[in-house]
């Protein structure tokens, strides 16, 4: 049975994430004082003492998020994957868990693709819906009808959830035809913009930049990548579909599968928060074993 690790994506931080290895484990606290160094400002303090508010700024979500996984993983001794991935931002965490990126550099990243992806929500007024319980085919046809913007999937989470992205206008559209056609919900989500849109574009350029000047390295172990769901050792393959992630869907339940018929078991969700497990679970089924550690 092959052991597969998963690392959650924004969305999942929470006031005091990671405190408890930050002050229960010398190698987690020297790699996060090295993090606040990196980025200039004393990140731990608002994971640690900060509120849900604080915690949702766009220059600490993403990199916070990145940060509980990255150095839990890093810390703890039974991290032997045979295969990983990450749910969106999650990605990062899982290419620097298995070696295809050194720490430092991935944070750098991590904190430019934040940074952009916050510019490009500002160009135009966008946003996200979470649409549940209406077949994926349906969805995809419902956003390509929509006449008053840019509309499509872009979290493809499980069978029956899907979270659509794009402008406000063509997205409250897009909601209103999903009802419609028998959505059990389709709910506008408190989102800053159009996350894995083509609306990402300027953000996509702006990484671009900085992908395309670091080094990237064969990892431990295949990297499932969000945008063909399908097991990556390459580093110049990785490099292009992480670099494409932004403005693609991410497609984890496909991941998920494919992960499952090449043997994965096992599944563990390294990180803050629950929700790939829920995830996995609503996948898998009772076809394997799904577990999650915020902490050691």
């Amino acid at each position: 049975m092959k052991k597969a690790y998963v690392f959650p994506g924004q969305g999942s931080q929470f006031p005091g994430m990671a405190k408890d290895l930050y002050e229960s484990n010398a190698t987690a606290k020297e790699m996060l004082e090295k993090a606040n160094e990196i980025l200039g400002f004393r990140i731990t303090d608002i994971m640690f003492n900060g509120t849900p508010e604080e915690l949702k700024a766009t220059k600490v979500t993403q990199p916070a998020v990145f940060l509980h996984s990255t150095v839990l993983a890093k810390c703890y001794d039974g991290f032997r994957p045979d295969m990983v991935a990450g749910h969106s931002l999650g990605e990062f965490s899982a290419l620097a868990a298995a070696g295809a990126m050194d720490f430092e550099d991935a944070l750098k990243l991590v904190s430019i693709r934040a940074m952009a992806m916050q510019k490009a929500c500002e160009i135009k007024p966008s946003t996200m819906a979470a649409i549940i319980a209406l077949p994926t085919e349906t969805v995809e046809n419902l956003c390509k009808e929509c006449t008053s913007g840019t509309v499509v999937p872009a979290n493809y989470n499980c069978d029956g959830q899907i979270v659509i992205s794009g402008e406000v206008e063509a997205v409250n559209e897009a909601c209103e035809k999903m009802k419609a056609a028998g959505a059990k919900r389709a709910l506008v989500l408190q989102v800053g913009g159009a996350f894995h849109s083509p609306l990402m574009e300027p953000a996509r350029e702006e990484l671009a930049k900085a992908i395309e000047t670091t080094t990237f390295k064969t990892p431990v172990c295949p990297v499932y990548q969000n945008v063909t769901a399908l097991p990556s050792t390459d580093p110049d393959t990785i490099k292009k579909n992480l670099l494409a992630q932004l403005t693609s869907p991410v497609k984890w339940t496909q991941t998920v599968k494919n992960m499952i018929a090449d043997g994965a078991g096992y599944f563990m969700e390294i990180g803050p928060g629950n929700v790939l497990q829920g995830l996995v679970k609503k996948i898998a089924g009772t076809e394997v074993t799904i577990e999650g550690i915020t902490t050691l």
